[in-house]
């Protein structure tokens, strides 16, 4: 399959995945949003999710760049919290974000997704990123699969909650 029809699958997947993650931030109600019952509150998982897509969406480590709303003076700044250092005087996890910074985020990010896509190196031996000893083509399948992971997720708590159900979103080209 020729490089440009790869890239296009890529797109596509990572549109549509942001396109149900969407929906799952837009049917989440406040108390489900906010909820520390579940081990990371539904504010945590969507958070971790554009985070780690939006990282993992770069060339290399080096050359990511955090959203303007990022809050970066954390232990764990993709929103999951890890063991807390008693050593370090920073929080262990940001403040919740609130839904409207997640969808700006996200608007955000599917907005950068064709043109990052289209400077990925997809025949690269190495990810990028020296944790992930993977070819980039196969760190990208990661990425979209770990989105969706989180996205379903997601999707089963507003289900269980009797929030409203996500609907699938197969693909999503630009227009």
């Amino acid at each position: 399959m020729p490089v440009d029809q790869v890239r296009a699958v890529f797109k596509s997947q990572y549109h549509a995945g942001l396109a149900m993650l969407r929906q799952a931030i837009e049917l989440c109600p406040d108390e489900l949003w906010y909820d520390a019952t579940p081990r990371n509150a539904f504010w945590q998982v969507a958070y971790h999710a554009l985070f780690f897509t939006h990282l993992y969406l770069m060339p290399r480590e080096a050359d990511f760049v955090p959203w303007n709303g990022h809050i970066a003076d954390v232990q764990n700044p993709d929103g999951i919290a890890g063991p807390p250092d008693p050593d370090s005087p920073l929080p262990v996890t940001a403040p919740p974000y609130s839904r409207a910074q997640a969808l700006a985020y996200l608007q955000h990010l599917d907005g950068m997704i064709d043109a990052v896509v289209d400077t990925l190196d997809l025949a690269a031996a190495e990810s990028g990123f020296h944790w992930y000893k993977v070819p980039k083509l196969e760190h990208q399948v990661i990425n979209v699969r770990h989105l969706n992971h989180h996205m379903a997720q997601l999707a089963d708590r507003l289900t269980a909650a009797g929030a409203g159900a996500v609907r699938w979103v197969g693909a999503r080209r630009p227009a």
